[in-house]
């Protein structure tokens, strides 16, 4: 169970702060104007010289392979659900981590997604 519980951890807490490290990435690396072959290798080379990239890629690694280690001994119809809460993770590091704007009814949403991963957690077998 404690296992279990620090994979699902990995899991919404390493993968999405690692997407949150991704958008930093790209946000430093600037916008991708055109989707010409070129033009997009550019703006590749341009993201793997940010740090923020390359401790996005180890985050989601890290919640990739939990993800896989949890899915060897669990349904996919509970797993799925669960990893839900990182939607909480992922306003809470956009709001104060990238500076973003959270609206009200975002955080509606996301307490509304709470509550369906408790009904899940609570009904679990």
């Amino acid at each position: 169970m404690v296992s279990e519980f620090i994979l699902f951890f990995f899991i919404v807490v390493f993968g999405t702060v690692g997407e949150i490290f991704m958008s930093r990435a790209m946000k430093e690396t600037g916008e991708v104007k055109n989707f010409r072959p070129v033009a997009l290798i550019e703006v590749i080379l341009r993201a793997l010289r940010v740090r923020w990239m390359w401790l996005g890629v180890g985050m989601m690694a890290i919640g990739f392979f939990s993800l896989l280690a949890v899915f060897s001994f669990e349904n996919v119809s509970f797993v799925v659900p669960v990893t839900a809460l990182s939607y909480v993770v992922g306003a809470l590091g956009g709001r104060f981590f990238l500076g973003e704007r959270v609206s009200l009814q975002r955080w509606i949403g996301i307490l509304l997604v709470c509550a369906g991963v408790t009904l899940v957690l609570v009904g679990r077998r």
